[in-house]
């Protein structure tokens, strides 16, 4: 229990202090106050190398032995310099995101820049759950790649900070940094196919005309027939003489397409998002206009992708308030 405790405020103070050390920024230059550099294993292990022959040349009185043991130390302190060298003095800028759904990799794109000629290579990217994706800057000065992390809730999506980090060139050294990138992914509902749409939306015009009972938009007259009702007669029209008509009424009925909330009534909310989700895929493939109904917002039909998208984004913030990381 203790461990436990200690671990979670090990982790918290941590956090704290990684934000005060390195805010949030949509563009980093990396220097000698965001990049760490430790030993790696093995660095450890070379150390313990250097450190076992400077004992057995002390014991011995051997000068060749001494000879060497300085020398990979001074290649030891030179690779200090190179590996912190390799990470230092690069730009990193995020160029956004691209909007995926729940269960998919949500991307989002970098731009790694230098300053001068020198070369860096073996650049690692990584989130902590990601396999790194290696990166060199050699002949160009700068390069645009591509980051992949898991979405696994619905909303505004940001991610844990990565984790840059290289070995180059020895491997004794790693030299890192974690960055807070400042950048969100938009997360759609996962699409579950419910069904088809209800046929009583259909996909015509909006203002088509029914003779449903209880209508009362006058549409015109037609000449009276027996049975028609003496109510809706045209008596004025009788009377100057044009003849015996009755009063036609009839009612609008809205065509459009509507994928409405209320047809999955008895699921709960990320269920119903998730059915509407794959509607609005749906009917984006079809050249009709369609229209999204959800508790509080109404968002009249229409067609084409910046449509669709619009659609995509109210379901994928509807009552969403948090960011999850």
């Amino acid at each position: 229990m203790q461990t436990v405790v200690f671990d979670r405020w090990f982790k918290q103070r941590f956090k704290q202090w990684i934000n005060r050390r390195l805010p949030a920024q949509r563009s980093i230059f990396l220097t000698r106050k965001n990049v760490f550099i430790f030993p790696s294993k093995s660095g450890f292990a070379f150390l313990l190398v250097i450190t076992l022959l400077w004992l057995i040349a002390t014991n011995y009185e051997n000068n060749l032995i001494f000879a060497f043991t300085f020398l990979l130390t001074s290649l030891f302190v030179v690779s200090i310099l190179h590996t912190f060298s390799n990470l230092a003095g690069l730009t990193i800028t995020t160029l956004g995101s691209t909007p995926a759904f729940v269960g998919e990799d949500a991307e989002f794109r970098l731009m790694i820049e230098r300053r001068g000629q020198r070369w860096h290579e073996n650049l690692l990217f990584s989130w902590p759950t990601v396999a790194p994706q290696i990166v060199s800057l050699t002949e160009q000065s700068q390069q645009k790649i591509k980051l992949y992390l898991k979405a696994s809730h619905r909303g505004l999506f940001k991610p844990s900070r990565i984790l840059i980090a290289t070995y180059y060139p020895l491997g004794l050294l790693r030299a890192w940094t974690w960055l807070d990138l400042d950048t969100v992914c938009l997360v759609y509902p996962k699409p579950i196919k419910p069904g088809p749409i209800p046929a009583a939306q259909g996909t015509g015009e909006e203002g088509s005309y029914s003779n449903s009972p209880g209508s009362e938009d006058f549409y015109g007259l037609k000449t009276y027939q027996t049975g028609d009702s003496p109510k809706h007669v045209a008596w004025k029209q009788y009377a100057r003489g044009r003849g015996l008509h009755t009063k036609e009424y009839r009612s609008s009925i809205d065509r459009r397409l509507w994928l409405d909330w209320d047809y999955f009534g008895g699921m709960n909310r990320e269920s119903r998002l998730s059915c509407l989700c794959y509607w609005v895929l749906a009917a984006a493939r079809t050249q009709e206009s369609y229209g999204l109904r959800l508790p509080n917002l109404e968002i009249a039909p229409d067609k084409g992708f910046a449509h669709r998208d619009r659609l995509l984004k109210a379901l994928a913030l509807f009552e969403s308030e948090s960011v999850e990381r």
